[in-house]
């Protein structure tokens, strides 16, 4: 058997997003667009950091949000059932200043993501740890003999599926299935957990 590696994207495959959380409890809506509506991530940001600005949103605010939320239904039960026969790794484009009351939930998983600047609160910037993080990170690993595995939801997960030896769609919107018919589609954490297996043997 090989020696496998799961990568998996964070929110949509084992919590909420993060961003529609905001917008809901803001009455924001301008911020419920995602990496599933949007590919251009830069693009996606640049618009997120003006909507926090003009409506006075700081870090405390939006912490306060995430601390309200839990991963979805039935995440945390898969996480530990994958990682009881894998090694697992999350690749995301959160940011470390947002991700940390999830993962404590999820039995701290390792978590790849990228870092927000932070000014007296104020979120003026952020910072990529590098640019297309996920795709690179499974490049690394298949560079260190791993079989590389991967699940993910939106645009921003395709290079990295596009890159692992084998990928899913998990629960993915309509338009990102349309658009990636070459992965397979899967919708609950027992199917997902099947395929993982199978594409280890």
């Amino acid at each position: 058997m090989k020696q496998s590696l799961v990568t998996l994207d964070l929110e949509g495959v084992l919590t909420p997003e993060i961003w529609i959380a905001v917008a809901e409890k803001t009455g924001i809506p301008e911020l419920r667009r995602t990496t599933r509506d949007e590919p251009d991530y830069d693009r996606l940001m640049r618009g997120r950091l003006a909507l926090l600005d003009r409506h006075g949103l700081k870090l405390s605010d939006i912490q306060q949000i995430i601390s309200t939320l839990r991963p979805l239904p039935g995440a945390r039960e898969f996480l530990d059932e994958l990682r009881s026969f894998v090694q697992v790794i999350i690749l995301s484009d959160t940011f470390e200043q947002f991700a940390t009351p999830l993962l404590r939930q999820l039995g701290w998983p390792t978590l790849l993501c990228h870092r927000l600047v932070v000014e007296n609160d104020r979120i003026v910037d952020y910072r990529l740890r590098i640019p297309e993080q996920k795709q690179r990170a499974v490049a690394a690993f298949k560079l260190l003999n791993y079989h590389v595995i991967a699940a993910g939801d939106s645009y921003n997960d395709t290079a990295m599926l596009t890159e692992a030896h084998v990928g899913f769609l998990f629960r993915a919107p309509d338009n990102v299935r349309r658009d990636f018919p070459q992965f397979p589609a899967v919708e609950t954490y027992e199917e997902l957990l099947a395929r993982i297996r199978a594409a280890m043997d």
